[in-house]
Parts: structure tokens; C-alpha cells; sequence
């Protein structure tokens, strides 16, 4: 059997210090696992991975039995994807997806949510998809009940902020006009169901389009000047913020604040091409770097403050097969070799000062890399 030791560095280094004298606490941020891509590692690969980074929440785009059992009895919490929304809208066959992709990895694996499609609502769409996704979703939450599984999964769908007539100031947030019948049941299902509002968010896209108009700091979550709501008078120092509470204004405005949003996606991409600027391994690695810290000290936004930030971010590996610009294949967080592709941190929570002799690190080491190898040769 070969090893690839590229995969043992970031292992090694987390195993060296999860010991009795380090004590690591993870980040309460989830990651998208998307899998477009021939070159990925296996999914018990990428659950020993995502476990030695102590990360506890995974976002699929689908329902992936292989990646399902890979995470069997472990402490990630899944958010699956049912994408095929025509068929759902038929209630039995909605009952036969929960009982072939749900129940029976249930309670091995922790799964807290099924995401029904993504970003359908947006200008131009087909309507015919439209007007299935609310029923689609309904059937879903039924089916839940009558499994007696709807207490501890919930259902929703995710939306680009394309969906948005309006998003500044924040307070003026506003859902677009031939968007509302769809958008006002969908808002009734969640307050009646209890689940999140999911929105896709990218602060990227706004710099792309106007890097001259728009500041590379206030999208990177640095500091710089900010702005304020002339409304409320609350201040903003990043968009993504400012983003997350022009959705709650849209939904105050339909005559919802009892319904929490939460980010589904978003990220900065490593490598773009020449009309990407902004693109670059600095500027993702400053982006979720930020990003992190601010979830890490629970922060949340001027509108709801009290109310952290509940944040997916995209993605999990570069992927080599995604089509589009070259944005599109270079948003990860790791290479699939398991190098990172820029350090972002994770690895930098609360660590008191180590005083460690030479010899305690030697030991420590041999025992990482017996630990390491071992672990390797049962999962090859």
C-alpha cells in the first residue's frame, strides 16, 4: 500500500496536539462537501479528515449512502439535498425517498435537515419547478411525521439573493414583486415547521461585478470605514451582514420575524480567471479566516445580535469537474490530496502556551506517526 504523506501533515499535526496537555475546541461553522470531481478521497477518508479538524457540520448536495455510512456513529450532524422536486411533489413517492435515503441511516448517522432543491426560485426559472418546490417540501415534512422523524430533521430550501428586489440599506430589504406567491407560502411552511430560512450568500459576486465601486475590505470582513442604515441607524462593517438582515427586513416585510436565516453557502474562491479579480489564495484565506473568527466569537448581526451566525461554508475540496468560470472548480478549503490550499485558522482556537522539553515532543511524534500509520492501514 502507498500513503500519500500530504495527507498525513495536517493529521499529524492535529493528532501531536489533541493530547492531554493541548486541548482544541471546534468551531461551531458547517462545510459544503461537494463532490464534482474525479479525484476525490474517499469518504471514510474525508470523515477522519473532517473529524481531526473537529468539524461537526457537512452540508451534501445530495444523499450519498457511501458518505452516510462513512460518518456512521460519529459526531457530524448532516444537511442532505433532494433535488428531484417534480417527483416529490407526489406525496408516496416523497415518502419512498425519506424511507430509501433517510431512514436507514437514522440514528447512526446525525442528519438535521433535508434541503429540498437549490436556489429554484431566481428570475427566468422554470415555473413549473417553482410551483412544485413548496409541495415538494410539505410532502418531505409529512413524511418525516409519519416516519416519526420530524423532530429532529427538518426541512427547507436554499436561495441565491437573487430573490432580493432590494438589499441596501439592510432595513430596506425587499423580496421581488413576481417572486411573492411563491415566497409568501414558503414563509408560512417555515414558521408553521419551525426551520431556517437558507440563503446562499456571496459577497464575492458584488466585488467581481464592481471591484471600482465596491470595497475590497468591507467584503473581506476587514476593518474599514463601514456604512450606516439611515433607517435604523445600525452600522455595518462587512456586506455579508448587511446581506443576512436585508432578508430579515424582506420577511418582516410579508409579516414574519419569527424565522431565523442561516447561510448555506458562502466563500471566496482561490483562483479566478482575468476577469475574476479579486480572485486569490490571500483574499480567501483573509475571507473565511474573518469569518471564522467572527463565528467563533459568536457574533451576530446588527439587526439580530444576539442571535449568532449560523454559517456553511463553500467548499470542502477544490472541484476539478464543476463547469463555468475557473472561480467555480477553486472555492475549497483543501486540495483533494488534503493539503490546504491556504491556512485559514483552523487549528488556532484557544490554544494555551505549550511548554514542551525536546524529549515530550520526540514521544510525541513517534506516537502521532504510529497512531497515523495504523489508522491509515485499516482504512486502505
Amino acid at each position: 500500500m502507498v500513503m500519500n504523506s500530504s495527507w498525513l501533515q495536517p493529521i499529524l499535526l492535529l493528532l501531536l496536539l489533541s493530547g492531554s496537555l493541548v486541548r482544541i475546541e471546534g468551531l461551531s461553522v458547517g462545510i459544503n462537501y461537494g463532490q464534482i470531481a474525479n479525484n476525490l478521497p474517499t469518504p471514510t477518508r474525508v470523515a477522519f479528515l473532517l473529524q481531526s479538524l473537529n468539524i461537526n457540520k457537512v452540508k451534501l448536495y445530495d444523499a450519498d449512502p457511501n458518505v452516510l455510512q462513512a460518518f456512521s456513529n460519529s459526531n457530524v450532524e448532516f444537511i442532505v439535498s433532494a433535488g428531484d422536486i417534480l417527483n416529490l411533489s407526489d406525496p408516496s413517492k416523497a415518502q419512498a425517498w425519506v424511507k430509501q435515503h433517510i431512514q436507514p441511516f437514522i440514528p447512526q448517522t446525525k442528519i438535521s435537515c433535508i434541503i429540498v432543491g437549490n436556489e429554484i426560485l431566481a428570475p427566468g426559472a422554470d415555473g413549473q419547478l417553482m410551483s412544485s418546490l413548496l409541495p415538494a417540501m410539505q410532502n418531505m415534512h409529512s413524511a418525516l411525521v409519519s416516519l416519526g422523524l420530524d423532530k429532529q430533521i427538518n426541512v427547507s430550501t436554499s436561495h441565491s439573493l437573487t430573490i432580493l428586489a432590494n438589499s441596501f440599506p439592510p432595513s430596506s430589504g425587499a423580496f421581488r414583486p413576481d417572486l411573492a406567491e411563491y415566497i409568501q407560502p414558503i414563509l408560512s411552511f417555515h414558521s408553521q415547521v419551525n426551520s431556517p430560512f437558507l440563503i446562499n450568500a456571496y459577497p464575492y459576486f458584488a466585488y467581481k461585478g464592481s471591484p471600482n465601486d465596491v470595497s475590497l475590505e468591507y467584503v473581506l470582513l476587514q476593518p474599514n470605514q463601514g456604512s450606516v442604515d439611515p433607517n435604523t441607524n445600525l452600522s455595518y462593517d462587512n456586506m455579508l451582514f448587511a446581506q443576512i438582515d436585508a432578508v430579515y427586513s424582506a420577511m418582516k416585510a410579508l409579516g414574519h420575524s419569527d424565522i431565523e436565516v442561516k447561510i448555506s453557502e458562502t466563500g471566496w474562491p482561490s483562483k479566478g480567471d482575468t476577469d475574476e479579480p479579486g480572485a486569490s489564495p490571500e483574499n480567501a484565506g483573509i475571507y473565511n479566516g474573518n469569518l471564522l473568527q467572527r463565528i467563533e466569537e459568536k457574533q451576530g448581526t446588527p439587526m439580530k445580535p444576539s442571535v449568532p451566525i449560523d454559517i456553511f461554508v463553500f467548499a470542502l475540496f477544490n472541484e476539478n469537474m464543476k463547469p463555468g468560470p475557473t472561480s467555480e472548480r477553486n472555492y475549497g478549503l483543501f486540495y483533494p490530496d488534503g493539503k490546504p490550499v491556504y491556512n485559514i485558522g483552523l487549528m488556532r482556537a484557544s490554544l494555551p502556551e505549550l511548554r514542551i522539553s525536546a524529549s515530550t515532543i520526540n514521544v510525541m511524534n513517534a506516537f502521532a506517526y504510529l497512531i497515523c500509520f495504523m489508522s491509515f492501514l485499516i482504512l486502505a
